[in-house]
C-alpha cells in the first residue's frame, strides 16, 4: 500500500509542473518559419495550424498561423476569395507542421458565395469540402453574410461563434441560399477565423 502512495506522489509531482504547449506564428508571406513556443492557457488543450490563401483585386497571398485552442477542427473552408485549410491536434507540441495548402481540385458539388456585392456566385468545391455553409450577423448595424464550402468537421465545430447571428450548413448543391447582399462581409469572416484559431 505504502509502494502505491508513494508511486502516485511521484507521480503527481512530477506532471503538477507540465502544461500544454503548441507552437505560436503568423506569417502574411506565406512561411510560418519564426514560430515560437508558448504556454497555452488554461483550457486550451489542442494545437491548430492554419494555411490561407486570400485573393482580392487582383492579388493573391499566403498566409500561414499556429496557436493554441480550446476547441478546433481539421478541414477546410472555402469563401470563394479566401480558401482555408486547418489541422487541429491534441498532444503537446503537435503543430510544429504547416497545415496543408488548400485544395484546388473540384470535387463537383457546388455553393453560392458573397462577393460584397451579391451572393448569386456559383462555387465549385475543392476535395474534403462536402457541406455549403451560410453565417450571417451584423456590424454596426449593418447585416453581412458569409457563404461557401467548407467540411463537415469546419461545420461541427463554428455552430456557436460570437458576433454571429447564425451559422448553418447543409449537404446539397446550393442549399446554401442565393439571397443577395450589399454590405462588407469581411468582419464576419474575421469572427469565423478567430474563433476557429482560438476557441
Amino acid at each position: 500500500m505504502d509502494l502505491q502512495i508513494s508511486f502516485f506522489l511521484l507521480f503527481a509531482f512530477f506532471t503538477a509542473g507540465h502544461s500544454f504547449s503548441c507552437y505560436e506564428c503568423i506569417g502574411v508571406t506565406g512561411s510560418c518559419a519564426d514560430q515560437t513556443l508558448t504556454t497555452c492557457p488554461s483550457g486550451f488543450s489542442k494545437c491548430v495550424s492554419l494555411t490561407s490563401t486570400v485573393q482580392a483585386g487582383g492579388i493573391s497571398a499566403t498566409v500561414k498561423a499556429k496557436n493554441c485552442a480550446a476547441d478546433c477542427a481539421s478541414g477546410s473552408m472555402n469563401l470563394g476569395f479566401e480558401k482555408d485549410s486547418f489541422a487541429c491536434c491534441n498532444t503537446d507540441k503537435c503543430n510544429m507542421q504547416d497545415a496543408p495548402a488548400p485544395s484546388n481540385v473540384p470535387n463537383g458539388k457546388t455553393c453560392y458565395s458573397c462577393d460584397g456585392q451579391s451572393c448569386l456566385n456559383v462555387l465549385s468545391c475543392s476535395e474534403g469540402e462536402d457541406r455549403c455553409l451560410k453565417a450571417t450577423g451584423s456590424f454596426l448595424g449593418q447585416s453581412m453574410v458569409v457563404k461557401g464550402c467548407a467540411s463537415k468537421s469546419i461545420c461541427d465545430a463554428v455552430t456557436s461563434v460570437s458576433d454571429v447571428q447564425s451559422i448553418s450548413c447543409c449537404e446539397g448543391n446550393l442549399c446554401n441560399g442565393a439571397q443577395s447582399v450589399t454590405q462588407s462581409f469581411l468582419f464576419l469572416c474575421c469572427s469565423l477565423l478567430s474563433f476557429i484559431l482560438l476557441h
